[in-house]
């Protein structure tokens, strides 16, 4: 199946270069290339793409913006990747409350562009854990938890013991076989117990799990 990607950024320098790195794949369809965000947002309805490539400063409405109204509420097909260069751009928390996929950093390496494309494509989240933790550390400050005490959390009861475990390990950060080590289980094990973390909770993907568990001060 080929996977059809839309790719949104104002260098078009840096828009070849991903184009480049799309050309690789013989299962990837570059459908469009935009350089503004309100094109992105356009040639995303009409062209209904599987995975939209977006970087978060671009002039008439920014890579943020443009993921909301791509993702409208959750209703769209359309799975949005962020693009940031983290030491400058603080606003991926909205893009994940938007529903984003993930996010990348714009120094990764080409292997892990391509990885990134399909965790998205199948309906998954990229959260890597070395820049996860990072996120935590620079938005802690700033997402304040609910009033609420976090064990009220919506839907936190439902949770087993382990399954509470895992949800914090997850928002901390750590990867499926970090868990495991953690835990003594193995990685299916881990997968098994994210998967009905997720289904239990009412979250797309293991980002909105992050993003739960910091909105709900599970962390604090």
């Amino acid at each position: 199946m080929t996977l059809r990607i839309l790719l949104a950024d104002d260098h078009a320098m840096f828009r070849s270069a991903l184009r480049a790195v799309l050309g690789t794949q013989g299962d990837f369809e570059c459908v469009a290339e935009v350089a503004v965000g309100r094109a992105a947002v356009a040639e995303a309805a009409r062209l209904r793409p599987d995975v939209a490539i977006l970087d978060v400063r671009m002039p008439k409405l920014d890579g943020l913006a443009a993921a909301e109204a791509i993702l409208d509420g959750g209703r769209a097909t359309t799975r949005v990747l962020v693009l940031t260069t983290f030491d400058v751009d603080e606003y991926v928390y909205r893009a994940l409350a938007a529903g984003a996929s993930g996010f990348l950093l714009k120094s990764l390496s080409p292997e892990e562009l391509v990885a990134a494309i399909r965790v998205a494509a199948r309906g998954d989240a990229l959260v890597d854990p070395t820049v996860t933790r990072r996120l935590i550390a620079r938005f802690a400050a700033s997402i304040a938890p609910e009033d609420s005490p976090a064990i009220r959390a919506p839907g936190l009861d439902r949770l087993t013991a382990r399954e509470t475990e895992v949800l914090l390990l997850v928002a901390a950060g750590h990867s499926n076989s970090e868990i495991g080590a953690q835990l003594y289980i193995g990685d299916e094990t881990v997968k098994s117990h994210v998967s009905r973390i997720l289904a239990k909770l009412d979250l797309r993907d293991r980002v909105h799990a992050v993003v739960y568990a910091h909105r709900h001060g599970l962390l604090f």
